[in-house]
């Protein structure tokens, strides 16, 4: 569709706030008040003029421009760019739950789009934005890696589904922090066999994270504080030997030696370590940054 097809005229209305007028004086007053007023601007006007806004990072005055264009020309293809450019310019203003809703919005009138991917996108990273620390619940987490996991499932050789899996290794190192929170408060609470649930969920669900050493070495210190010396020295021989240069497997042989055990694998120094965790500093991605191209 041409440009000059889809200049129509569109209202916006203006609302000037003032105060009534008030005499003071014969020589002072305030403001007389205003009126609603109306201003009748071309579509695309009202667009570029979100898009000015953008550029200015008033992003509550773009996203009401381009809510605008929505209600005066729904279904158009500028209201099919401005849902677009409404859910950048609410995640911009960290407003996630608005920016998530456009998203759903453009997906759900415009499911073959080649902008659909990135709503899909969007809507995880505002989720992955909601993520909390590690000592609260852990609800938007499991959100966060289902619409992750979405995002490459639906586009696996995409730029998003890329970014989607730096993230769900940041999901899943915080999910994996939760459960060893917890095991360790068991075991200062002196409860070994709730917390030895907590670092097998670790070990067994969470493997790939930077938590995995230390659940394997909080098993051997749980199984001995029960006096279950074979599972003990048997975690301790599985931590050595997919990390014997952790700081943690250091601390695990010295453990079993001060009970009078003797692991057959000795600390390597130079041996491997465990997973660093993920950088928390690349929680932004660039891709989020980046204005989509309408």
């Amino acid at each position: 569709m041409s440009v000059v097809g889809l200049l129509k005229k569109s209202t916006i209305v203006i609302l000037l706030a003032g105060a009534s007028a008030l005499t003071l004086s014969a020589c002072a007053s305030k403001p007389k008040s205003e009126h609603l007023v109306y201003e009748e601007r071309p579509v695309e006007l009202l667009y570029s003029t979100g898009m000015e806004q953008l550029d200015h990072k008033s992003w509550t005055d773009a996203v009401t421009y381009f809510e605008e264009v929505q209600r005066q020309h729904p279904y158009s293809e500028w209201s099919r760019r401005a849902i677009v450019m409404t859910i950048y310019a609410n995640y911009q203003g960290d407003k996630y739950d608005e920016a998530s809703a456009a998203a759903d919005q453009f997906i759900h009138l415009y499911p073959g789009s080649d902008l659909t991917p990135y709503a899909y996108y969007m809507k995880a990273i505002c989720a992955f934005e909601q993520v909390v620390d590690v000592g609260r619940d852990q609800a938007n987490t499991d959100n966060a890696r289902n619409l992750l996991s979405d995002v490459v499932k639906r586009y696996p050789d995409s730029e998003y589904a890329r970014d989607a899996r730096i993230k769900i290794d940041m999901v899943q190192d915080q999910l994996a922090g939760k459960e060893m929170t917890i095991g360790r408060y068991y075991l200062s609470d002196n409860q070994p066999l709730a917390a030895i649930g907590r670092f097998k969920t670790v070990v067994s669900t969470y493997q790939t994270t930077s938590h995995t050493p230390e659940a394997l070495y909080r098993l051997v210190e749980a199984n001995e504080m029960m006096g279950l010396h074979d599972e003990a020295t048997r975690d301790a021989a599985v931590l050595g030997y997919n990390y014997p240069g952790d700081h943690w497997y250091e601390a695990a042989y010295k453990l079993l030696k001060s009970k009078g055990e003797t692991p057959q694998l000795a600390p390597d120094p130079k041996g491997k370590k465990g997973p660093v965790a993920p950088d928390a500093a690349k929680k932004k991605g660039w891709l989020s940054f980046m204005k989509p191209k309408v």
